[in-house]
């Protein structure tokens, strides 16, 4: 069921997707090179709570997970998709790009995000990659008006992904969010235009595209969380939390 936010939970969301936007970009801030995964994890949990609200993944477990996710951010590096469990001994190097994807709850309400950033100097194939999902999300967000369709926002970003050949992970997706960290609807980053629910005011959604050097197909680690592509080339991941209005969308999660 669709959960359509009163306004005075929009305020709250509005709050708590600042908040969100400032503890991720300061903690991109912080990713350069022998830095570890859990560094970055335990900054943004630290920022988070001295803010007095609460990380929204931590001990989060969704039907059919086989066990609770451990950090508060997910922390995928190079062909990792999404939901990397960051681990002290995952130093980051030169070269590499990293997704960083964190959930906010703030006032009982959440907010969800994603980036891609390069570690120190990337290669021009790990620029693209970065730069056209982050385009692939904005292109997704700029169709995502009242009397629209769920099917026209994966359209949009399929339709502008086939030409830069990318595969689009179809696996995972985005989905509402606000009273809960995943809520309805599903959000494809593929479609058929014209199809699925239509988007009213009110609604809060997580639209995220998550692209991939090669293949669009992924496997899940025996962690049971962490993705990674199938032929182990890089992966992207950009991610807002916008709301539906009765004119352009607003992005939540800025700052």
């Amino acid at each position: 069921m669709i959960i359509i936010k009163t306004p005075e939970e929009i305020e709250i969301l509005r709050e708590g997707g600042k908040r969100l936007a400032f503890v991720l970009h300061k903690t991109a801030e912080r990713v350069a090179p022998g830095i570890s995964t859990w560094e970055l994890n335990k900054y943004a949990e630290g920022l988070i709570r001295e803010m007095g609200d609460y990380p929204a993944f931590l001990n989060y477990r969704p039907e059919g997970a086989t066990s609770p996710y451990p950090a508060s951010l997910c922390v995928s590096v190079n062909d990792e998709v999404v939901h990397g469990i960051p681990n002290k001994n995952r130093i980051l190097e030169a070269g590499d790009i990293v997704s960083l994807d964190l959930g906010l709850k703030h006032k009982n309400l959440f907010t969800d995000m994603a980036i891609t950033v390069g570690v120190g100097e990337v290669s021009s194939g790990s620029l693209k990659l970065i730069e056209t999902t982050r385009k692939a999300l904005e292109i997704g967000i700029s169709v995502a008006y009242s009397g629209n369709k769920i099917g026209d926002i994966g359209n949009a970003i399929e339709n502008f992904v086939r030409k830069h050949k990318h595969g689009i992970v179809e696996v995972l997706a985005g989905h509402g969010v606000g009273k809960a960290i995943h809520e309805d609807p599903f959000i494809p980053n593929f479609g058929k235009a014209g199809t699925g629910a239509k988007l009213v005011p009110g609604m809060v959604i997580a639209i995220e595209p998550m692209l991939n050097m090669g293949t669009k197909n992924v496997n899940l680690n025996r962690d049971g969380w962490t993705f990674r592509t199938a032929d182990h080339k890089k992966s992207a991941h950009f991610e807002h939390t916008i709301l539906i209005t009765d004119g352009e969308p607003e992005i939540l999660t800025k700052i």
